[in-house]
């Protein structure tokens, strides 16, 4: 049998599945329709901030296994810094009071018997009731499941599960929410220190991957959108390219790492997530001040996290369809005080540039993660990728490498069939 496959859509999910695939000694060919790699885990120049910014603000943690695993596969786990501890400091911009959630470094989640380390205001008792999350099926709802309310809620959980589901915490998946707390909280410090490309996403996670792949022999080919494709019985028989058509030998494979509506374009029948949410991300060219840690979650404002890079502050906000059609001018100032306000300065509003992706994820709740499709499909060479299948986690980075890995894997065993 042939070693030859081929991977449609360069992003990380593509990506993850094309090193993968290359290290094994397969030959791998990279389609990508757009003109970039990376998908929505990319960086560019900005005319605006005169600065290389991501098209979104990423957040990585120590204990997600498939993402850290990646990046050290492409070389490139050292670009992932972050403290030596897993520290979270918080302001509530409404009182002005902060604090800081210190998770250590056990595998144990025994902060949450220490006071010290808690959210301020909070007992064990406020932690025990979130155990329901740990079991709760995927259908369940997470306001069906814990009390969506009181200090815990609205300086913890509120934020870390909105920023992981990308919906109103109460109307998500309680199953998706459950395997975020288990894979974070109660997982211990060891898991939750926080990671970032302070070089740029594409610096870190994309252009090492590219760099490795083209030492491999592999092929990447930008603008080259699939069609359609042509099935002979339970096999992929050609990929359409509009302009040339590839003909498959009876061994080779695919991966399919595009977004869920070109999918279900692609494979008539597929089922897919339907409705998405939108991310916002903005960015300031502005020196954050010397003592400002690398990431501050922030509540009682508009912004929920804020980001410090060298030359720029930036923030992220989800499930942000209200602000989609906001005035740029007038939400570049309603987000610059805030950050004011969280970063301890007082300036006028330097050079900014504000990124809305109004279909960032799909909508994190129980109807729409039923929607999503595992990876094997019907045909026998034939499998696919990205962080909208059924990888067990929500649309995240590590759901996005996992998802990539596992179509990788499903290649492999193809030739053991």
């Amino acid at each position: 049998m042939s070693k030859v496959v081929h991977i449609i859509g360069a992003g990380i999910s593509g990506l993850s599945a094309a090193v993968r695939l290359a290290n094994a000694d397969y030959k791998v060919y990279v389609h990508e329709a757009t003109q970039q790699t990376g998908g929505r885990c990319r960086s560019y120049f900005d005319a605006a901030t005169n600065l290389t910014i991501d098209n979104g603000n990423h957040l990585l943690l120590s204990g997600n296994r498939h993402a850290v695993a990646y990046a050290r596969s492409i070389g490139a786990e050292g670009g992932l810094v972050g403290p030596k501890r897993a520290q979270f400091p918080f302001v509530d911009l409404s009182t002005g009071q902060r604090w800081q959630l210190d998770l250590g470094d056990s595998r144990l989640p025994l902060w949450i018997f220490d006071e010290a380390r808690r959210v301020p205001d909070t007992g064990l008792s406020d932690y025990l009731a979130l155990m329901p999350l740990t079991w709760a099926g995927p259908g369940r709802l997470v306001g069906a499941t814990i009390p969506c309310e009181g200090t815990l809620y609205q300086r913890l959980v509120q934020p870390l599960l909105l920023a992981a589901l990308n919906v109103d915490p109460p109307e998500g998946s309680a199953g998706l929410a459950g395997a975020v707390v288990r894979e974070t909280l109660l997982a211990g410090g060891q898991a939750c220190r926080p990671l970032i490309a302070r070089e740029g996403l594409s610096a870190v996670l994309i252009e090492p991957a590219l760099k490795l792949l083209q030492q491999k022999g592999a092929s990447v080919r930008l603008g080259h959108e699939l069609r359609g494709l042509n099935m002979s019985g339970s096999r992929v028989t050609e990929l359409n390219f509009g302009d040339d058509v590839i003909a498959l030998a009876s061994g080779d494979a695919i991966v399919m790492a595009v977004p869920p509506r070109p999918a279900a374009s692609l494979l008539p029948g597929l089922t897919t997530p339907s409705k998405f949410r939108a991310i916002v991300n903005a960015h300031f060219r502005f020196d954050p001040p010397r003592d400002m840690p690398p990431i501050m979650g922030v509540v009682g404002g508009l912004v929920e996290w804020l980001f410090s890079f060298p030359q720029r502050l930036s923030i992220t906000i989800s499930n942000a369809d209200r602000l989609v059609e906001m005035a740029r001018e007038e939400l570049a100032q309603a987000l610059w005080q805030d950050v004011c306000k969280a970063a301890g300065i007082a300036a006028e509003l330097p050079p900014w540039q504000i990124v809305r992706e109004r279909r960032a994820t799909f909508e994190a709740t129980p109807e729409q993660n039923a929607l999503r499709p595992g990876a094997s499909t019907d045909w026998k060479n034939l499998v696919l990728a990205g962080d909208w299948t059924d990888t067990g986690l929500p649309a995240t980075i590590e759901g996005s490498v996992r998802s990539g890995d596992r179509a990788a894997d499903l290649v492999l065993a193809m030739r053991q069939a």
